[in-house]
């Protein structure tokens, strides 16, 4: 008996963690989507320009805590066009995050940034300055060239679908009354 209490105490104790280490969650984000200038206003994304090149990305993610800590994964962000297509351009990235709860701040992690490898991929841990607010509602991470520069890359959010509930049967059709014949003339 003491062996079963003491298995329901750890089993409690584990799901507290685990509850607790989901709601720390700020933002989280899986996969992302390259630029494609067009040189006109409407590639700006919360007031920050398109980089001036089209950029692709394979995958990202990237998680924010409510302390303002963020990891992010960046994979194959390179050139989709020009004489460098392919390339890193010799690029420097770091992240913004933008919350529409207070008024579209730029928290961003440190803007010297980390250099892209060859192939592209990236990985920023790092603190956003200044820190985030409590709730982030409608999030946008951009990936952005040093120094404040353009925007390359856009997270993903990833949000928890709701459930679909199933769509009721059909109720059959009651069959028809057979017609009753007619009466000979």
């Amino acid at each position: 008996m003491k062996k079963i209490s003491m298995l329901i105490a750890v089993v409690f104790v584990l799901g507290a963690m685990a509850q607790s280490a989901l709601a720390q969650n700020l933002a989280t984000f899986f996969g992302a989507v390259g630029v494609i200038p067009t040189g006109s206003t409407n590639t700006t994304v919360r007031g920050v320009p398109a980089a001036g090149q089209i950029w692709r990305i394979q995958n990202l993610t990237a998680q924010v805590r409510v302390d303002g800590n963020i990891q992010l994964n960046g994979q194959g962000l390179l050139l989709g066009a020009g004489n460098a297509v392919g390339s890193n351009a010799n690029a420097s990235v770091f992240a913004t995050l933008f919350c529409a709860n207070d008024g579209n701040i730029q928290h961003s992690t440190t803007l010297t940034g980390v250099p892209l490898q060859v192939n592209g991929d990236f990985h920023i841990q790092d603190s956003l300055l200044p820190m985030p607010p409590p709730t982030c509602t409608s999030p946008v991470l951009l990936i952005r060239l040093i120094n404040n520069g353009p925007w390359f890359a856009a997270g993903i959010p990833f949000t928890i679908p709701s459930p679909t509930l199933p769509t009721p049967p059909t109720p059959p059709t009651p069959p028809t009354p057979p017609t009753p014949p007619t009466p000979p003339l």
